[in-house]
């Protein structure tokens, strides 16, 4: 027989289990995600593979969650949250065990791109859950927590990659997170209630998801094969065509299908898109130039860092954005979000611009200083464009507006890095071919990408001031300084959801 402390505890266990499982979850998955450019030197070394052919496990990973992270949400609503949250958890823990396994990029680069749907299915319905089964101001506490931890995620990974490398190997990362994400899943059963959305239509924009994937991977293709197969060539010019063709093909979908990907009424609102357009190009440099700076750091014609040493010299600007977003928090509500994000755009391109001066004799002591710099403007532009996606809509529509951001985290992350990656290795490879040293060469490449990166931080701060003034939302909570931290790596909104709880079933 249940006694009533019994069953006044039961819901706060249940509340336990939930933000547990996805908290735990949402930091493997970001420790994850910024930890693989540590790891790359040692995967090609170990499998054969160049960096150039590895660099699309990174792109490749944020390519496939762009296209699937609005959608696996949409499932978890239609067949049931927690359903999906666990398929995303044994589909991440498949994944590791591919990677790990692999011997050749090619099933390295195939677990990357299986784990970047499995990464945003776990993000999207994770926060999901946190909003179905807990209510009131626990759920912004909650969702507070559950940013946090992605924040740490973030944060954390690179160094944690480095340090696992020289004690386990590369493999050592995805063997821990896959034991981790398989511990979730019983959890995950055990504690947390099925919930769905029963007001919601039950079809999915597979053909939005497909069109979304058309328009990125064959871009990304060009871009990165450009220089190698000519810009004016054939393929070149086939996958530029092939992108065009499938973004008019996405908007003439997304107006005619019942339940579309993106709601492109929610385009009308410069705000929105602005602050996803910054998010882009946020997420786009802060993936870049840690990309660029592992492999520079740990070439041995470069500093020669072992993968702990790089995991530690890169910690400045992981950690740095992931720490500034929220210490700036009080002070956007006074100075106005517009001036905020162009400053920090502002800083990023001074930041740059001094990488544009790198050379041979640069050691890590004139690094740190500008990584620093970088991280802190950032993290100004990141924080309160992040806040902005959300609190510029309609109650009903932050779920969407949310899921627009993400996707756009996502797509800066893809194309940025990919952009970067092709410069740094153009430059390098035609300044080496010319005749120049290697180290010279590699630090000619890492200018070279910098000056790219500074005109898109430039962008940025032409972007803040064109968008307009943006209205003061009132002092900031708890869950704004959450939100801010976690802009790095999920868009998480600042204000309960109305509704979001949907049809929860009382079996577990």
């Amino acid at each position: 027989m249940t006694t009533g402390a019994e069953a006044a505890a039961a819901p706060a266990r249940a509340a336990g289990g939930v933000l547990a499982a996805t908290c735990v979850s949402a930091f493997v998955v970001n420790a994850n995600t910024s930890a693989v450019s540590i790891l790359l030197p040692a995967i090609s070394e170990d499998t054969g593979a160049s960096l150039a052919t590895l660099q699309w496990a990174v792109t490749g990973y944020s390519l496939v969650g762009a296209a699937v992270i609005v959608t696996s949400g949409a499932l978890g609503d239609i067949f049931g949250r927690r359903r999906i949250f666990i398929g995303g958890l044994l589909l991440f823990v498949a994944s590791c065990v591919v990677i790990a396994l692999a011997q050749g990029a090619g099933l390295v680069i195939a677990g990357r791109a299986i784990q970047g749907a499995a990464g945003s299915t776990i993000l999207a319905c994770g926060l999901s859950l946190l909003s179905a089964g807990i209510s009131g101001e626990a759920q912004m506490r909650s969702v507070s927590l559950w940013g946090a931890a992605s924040a740490a995620g973030a944060a954390a990974g690179p160094l944690l990659g480095g340090v696992l490398v020289d004690i386990t190997g590369w493999q050592g990362l995805f063997w821990i997170d896959a034991g981790i994400a398989a511990a979730c899943v019983p959890l995950t059963l055990r504690t947390v209630a099925e919930s769905r959305d029963p007001s919601r239509p039950r079809s999915v924009d597979l053909l939005g998801t497909a069109l979304v994937a058309a328009v990125l991977v064959p871009f990304v293709f060009a871009v990165t094969e450009g220089s190698d197969w000519g810009w004016l060539s054939a393929p070149t010019l086939v996958c530029f065509v092939i992108s065009a063709v499938a973004v008019v093909g996405f908007v003439v979908v997304e107006k005619r299908v019942r339940t579309p990907l993106i709601d492109l009424a929610l385009l009308r609102n410069k705000y929105l898109v602005g602050s996803t357009v910054a998010i882009l190009v946020v997420a786009g440099c802060i993936n870049a130039i840690m990309y660029i700076s592992s492999l520079y750091f740990q070439n041995p014609q470069g500093l020669g860092m072992s993968p702990l040493e790089a995991g530690v010299a890169t910690l400045p600007a992981a950690a740095g954005i992931v720490v500034t977003a929220p210490l700036i928090t009080p002070f956007v509500d006074k100075l106005g979000a517009r001036a905020v994000i162009a400053g920090g755009f502002g800083i990023a391109t001074a930041a740059f611009i001094v990488f544009a001066f790198v050379d041979a004799s640069w050691g890590y002591a004139t690094f740190v200083v500008p990584l620093i710099v970088l991280a802190v403007g950032l993290g100004l532009a990141n924080g309160p464009s992040s806040s902005i996606a959300t609190a510029s809509v309609a109650g009903d529509q932050v779920g969407a507006a949310s899921g627009i951001s993400n996707m756009g985290r996502y797509v800066g992350a893809a194309v940025l890095t990919a952009v970067t990656a092709a410069l740094f290795d153009s430059v390098y490879t035609r300044h080496h071919t010319g005749g120049a040293e290697v180290t010279d060469a590699l630090a000619s490449g890492f200018s070279r990408a910098s000056i790219g990166l500074a005109l898109f931080c430039a962008f940025g701060v032409a972007l803040a001031l064109l968008v307009g003034r943006i209205r003061p939302s009132g002092p900031p909570t708890p869950a704004h300084y959450a939100a801010a931290a976690a802009a790095t790596a999920h868009t998480v909104p600042t204000r309960q959801v109305a509704g979001t709880a949907g049809e929860a079933e009382g079996g577990r």
